[in-house]
């Protein structure tokens, strides 16, 4: 699809999105506020969209960031407000930046100008409507770059029908299996079930396109690793294995304990080497493809350190 095919196509799904927020069903809360008349979710976003920074990130995975740095947009506020997330200063708030369809474009091609090697939509789901819509613009004003929808997971299957032709690379997450873990440490006993159905949509969608090194398409799943949680680790790889094989595996040692881990004791740690070792072994069994990152990252990468700022994006 050229980009005068895809521009008119991302503003014909931008249009159709936007008509969701009368009555928000962007994702699976399902909350039905008016946020054209100011009500608010779940996540707590209105019309408005705000962006709390946007940078050439280098430390996402590899066939992500290349040498020029994956050209990221973090957007504020959250459908899923996990306890432990390392971006809670601005996911569990709206603090940031207010920008129009017309700034989000500007955004876009200026990473482009930049030597971004895609652009990363960071926590995409509530401005989605807004985002395709500053998607045509940009698409109509020179933008070429692969488009990349980084997830929580918790997505709607007809959400991501209206992006295919759209998004290049999805880069979700899988977080966990079990119901009961997933209303613990994200308030969503449904996650599980929504997530699979999500990342199977996103899967039968896309095929695997490299150009050298960088991912041009295809579908990263990522697992970050809970402290004390092995187990449902080894069946997030297992039903990864038997159902979408041929996605890329990302798996995560990251975690500390941020934001209210603290009042969850099992989880009020790091990942310890024991834990580490018997995860990576069960990997290795497994015929998966992808990245598994060391067990003591460098921390300054987590998003607890980013500040709000678009310095030179307008």
């Amino acid at each position: 699809m050229n980009p005068t095919e895809k521009a008119r196509l991302a503003a014909e799904r931008g249009d159709l999105l936007y008509q969701r927020l009368q009555n928000c069903n962007l994702c699976p809360r399902d909350c039905q506020a008016n946020r054209l008349e100011g009500q608010t979710g779940y996540c707590g976003a209105g019309e408005e969209m705000v962006v709390y920074t946007a940078f050439l990130h280098h430390g996402e995975e590899p066939g992500i960031s290349g040498e020029g740095g994956s050209g990221t947009i973090f957007f504020s506020a959250c459908n899923l407000k996990c306890v432990y997330c390392q971006n809670h200063r601005f996911s569990h708030s709206l603090e940031g930046n207010r920008v129009t369809n017309k700034d989000l474009a500007g955004m876009m091609l200026r990473l482009q100008e930049k030597g971004a090697e895609n652009i990363n939509l960071v926590t995409p789901t509530h401005f989605l409507p807004q985002i395709i819509g500053a998607l045509s613009i940009a698409l109509q004003h020179g933008l070429t770059l692969p488009l990349v929808y980084n997830t929580s997971g918790y997505e709607k299957e007809e959400t991501i029908e209206m992006l295919d032709g759209i998004v290049d690379v999805y880069l979700a997450d899988m977080k966990y299996v079990s119901p009961s873990v997933a209303e613990r440490y994200s308030n969503a006993p449904d996650y599980p079930s929504v997530n699979q159905k999500s990342l199977q949509s996103m899967y039968k969608r896309k095929q695997t396109i490299w150009e050298g090194e960088l991912l041009k398409e295809g579908t990263i799943v990522r697992h970050l690793v809970l402290p004390g949680h092995v187990d449902e680790s080894i069946e997030v790889l297992t039903w990864i294995n038997e159902n979408i094989p041929r996605s890329i595996i990302s798996l995560m040692f990251q975690y500390q304990p941020y934001f209210k881990a603290h009042l969850y004791p099992e989880i009020n740690r790091r990942v310890n080497e024991a834990e580490y070792s018997r995860i990576r072994d069960f990997l290795e069994g497994l015929d998966l493809e992808g990245w598994v990152q060391e067990l003591s990252p460098e921390e300054e990468l987590a998003g607890v350190h980013f500040k709000s700022s678009l310095e030179g994006l307008f």
